[in-house]
């Protein structure tokens, strides 16, 4: 008897347990661990280290991210991405990464079948056409609403500049 009892209060307690911790697919990386975990953004993460942006695009958000590939810096010509690395282009880098963000939370949903002209957070305004698709000053959204615990991330195949 006490025996069965012991088992049903552990029982209960496993439950309630589990309904209150997130499973694994519940769970969402922030910005820069799904970056990395994805494996195709290596030289945007090394971009993002040598700029001294990791703890940003770590903190709360949100933050929607256009995110360029290995294959769209690897197009960028030949000793580009080495020269924007070196420390004495920390500012450059910088520039040229924060014009890849927005603040908050944009879903393709929330722009379809629009033209805008949103702010980044370097402090331009970027063209975003979503008429047909999805395009950001020329590059396409090759990869949408890939979600974040602290935003969202767009894949694009250019590295677009300021």
């Amino acid at each position: 008897m006490i025996r069965k009892t012991i088992l049903k209060i552990a029982a209960i307690a496993i439950i309630s347990f589990s309904m209150l911790t997130p499973t694994f697919a519940q769970m969402k990386s922030d910005i820069v661990d799904t970056a990395v975990a994805a494996g195709s953004f290596n030289t945007l993460v090394a971009a993002v280290q040598a700029a001294g942006l990791v703890d940003t695009l770590k903190s709360d958000g949100p933050f929607t991210v256009f995110a360029p590939t290995d294959a769209a810096f690897a197009a960028l010509p030949a000793g580009t991405v080495e020269n924007l690395l070196k420390p004495e282009n920390k500012g450059t880098l910088v520039k040229i990464l924060t014009y890849h963000v927005l603040s908050g939370k944009v879903m393709s949903a929330d722009i379809a079948g629009k033209t805008l002209s949103p702010n980044t957070v370097e402090g331009s305004t970027v063209d975003i056409n979503a008429v047909n698709g999805v395009m950001i000053d020329g590059a396409n959204v090759i990869t949408a609403d890939i979600e974040t615990s602290n935003g969202v991330i767009h894949v694009i195949d250019k590295v677009i500049m300021p």
